[in-house]
């Protein structure tokens, strides 16, 4: 996701759903970084931040601007190298740093970074931070310290004591089998070690530090994953393990060498979680699939729907006390340890679950439905997308008079008998986003053509 914000471009928003993005040296460079670092020191006080990176190739040149930033402003900077996101995360609350920030575009292209902000407990900036930081930046309201009172940088390596949080919480009893792909990214150090410590046998791949990701995208998917997958069933491993380029995502293939649904094996471990928990609320975003509900309630949880982002189901875990939360990308939170998506702690905390119910990764998910999802884009101008989107609601209640739900959390949803319907305007592209669930291909079919057409009369009306 790409969010034009350079030095000239004050005016259009500087974060999105995930702190800041851009291409390097053309949205985001070191002087727009070193503001940010600049501002979020003036907007927090912070007297001690942490700072990191993942492996792309701009993160040290981003880094030293950031931490230029920091110093101004007075606070004293702890920089950890490359670590994954989660362990900036964690180490900013264990050690009680007043913030974090991570230097990583996430599962973007390698010409892509960006920066995104801890506070001291661990959870991403959200939107009310994120606006008084944007603020400071753009009125130039910055605080900057006399020269006696600048802060100091020093390197430290604490990410053993992620490591150990992750030996304590799951111990496993089973010598699991696992390849680990790291698709040359920040988890390209600690996932190997941590799942030879729990004492299992590991074969790694693509684990050099390398930001031009040479050997697959940092994104896992199906696609990018077909090679892993292929060894997995060559080598007749349990399980094969994939990151994104900053370790805040896993995706698995299971033991038969098949990709894992996304939105299944959130359902079965959300499920998990509940059962284990003795009910209790799970966070997802409006895009989840419907099989999250089905296995979730099924154990006397509740599922709690928000915007896309991770710092939205973030932020309502903690407000709702859940027990669980993620994102069908493989963003999955975990809060009894910190409140930022693991990818590695996800991974562990899933063969944990496996042992649990003494089933392998393909029988795990397998009681979990599968349902079909469509999705349409149809061409919105800027001005008038997020009008369309306020006017769709009424239309499709119109339409689908027998609907069980409707929410505007993010864009507009209804839930349906056999199904649901979702319509939001692109943060980026002049697009309408229409994306519907049946309960089979024919009921999703017709959910989402009647959808199309009510967004198609509305865009046409509108653009007269």
């Amino acid at each position: 996701m790409r969010h034009a914000f350079g030095e000239k471009e004050l005016k259009s928003k500087l974060f999105g759903t995930s702190g800041v993005r851009g291409l390097v040296n053309v949205d985001l460079t070191p002087i727009l970084v070193a503001k940010i670092g600049l501002a979020v020191v003036t907007f927090s006080k912070a007297k001690r931040v942490f700072a990191a990176r993942d492996t792309r190739v701009s993160g040290l040149m981003l880094e030293n601007a950031l931490v230029s930033g920091l110093l101004s402003g007075g606070a004293d900077v702890n920089c950890l190298g490359v670590v994954p996101t989660p362990v900036l995360a964690y180490l900013t609350k264990k050690l009680k740093a007043d913030a974090g920030v991570m230097i990583t575009a996430s599962h973007n292209p390698p010409q892509y970074n960006g920066i995104k902000i801890f506070g001291k407990d661990s959870l991403a900036y959200g939107d009310e931070s994120q606006d008084e930081v944007e603020k400071i930046i753009e009125n130039e309201s910055f605080r900057r310290e006399d020269w006696r009172n600048v802060g100091e940088a020093f390197h430290i390596d604490e990410s053993h004591l992620y490591v150990e949080m992750i030996r304590k919480t799951a111990k496993l009893h089973k010598k699991w089998y696992v390849i680990v792909d790291s698709g040359c990214g920040a988890t390209y150090n600690l996932a190997p070690v941590i799942f030879e410590r729990l004492g299992c046998k590991v074969t790694a791949i693509n684990s050099q530090p390398d930001g031009f990701f040479p050997a697959r995208s940092p994104e896992p998917n199906a696609e990018s994953l077909k090679p892993l997958a292929k060894i997995v069933k060559e080598l007749d491993t349990d399980v094969g393990i994939a990151y994104d380029g900053d370790g805040d995502r896993a995706a698995f293939i299971d033991e038969k060498g098949n990709f894992v649904d996304f939105d299944r094996v959130l359902a079965a471990y959300a499920a998990h979680v509940v059962k284990k928990s003795g009910g209790g609320t799970v966070v997802t975003n409006v895009e989840a699939s419907m099989c999250v509900e089905k296995m979730v309630e099924a154990h006397g949880g509740k599922v709690v729907r928000t915007k896309v982002g991770d710092v939205y189901v973030a932020e309502a875990i903690k407000r709702r006390n859940a027990v669980f939360g993620g994102e069908p990308c493989g963003a999955w939170i975990h809060p009894q340890f910190h409140y930022c998506p693991d990818g590695i702690l996800s991974s562990v905390m899933l063969l944990k679950a496996l042992e649990d119910e003494e089933k392998s990764l393909s029988e795990f998910i397998a009681e979990t439905p599968q349902y079909q999802i469509l999705r349409e884009n149809i061409a919105c101008k800027n001005e008038i997308k997020y009008k369309v989107v306020e006017k769709v609601g009424e239309g499709l209640k119109t339409v689908f008079p027998a609907y069980k739900e409707y929410s505007t959390v993010d864009g507009v949803r209804l839930v349906l008998r056999n199904g649901w319907i979702l319509v939001r305007a692109s943060g980026t592209e002049p697009l309408v986003r229409l994306t519907a669930e049946g309960e089979s291909l024919k009921a999703a079919r017709e959910i989402l053509e009647k959808g199309v057409a009510l967004v198609k009369k509305l865009v046409g009306e509108m653009e007269k």
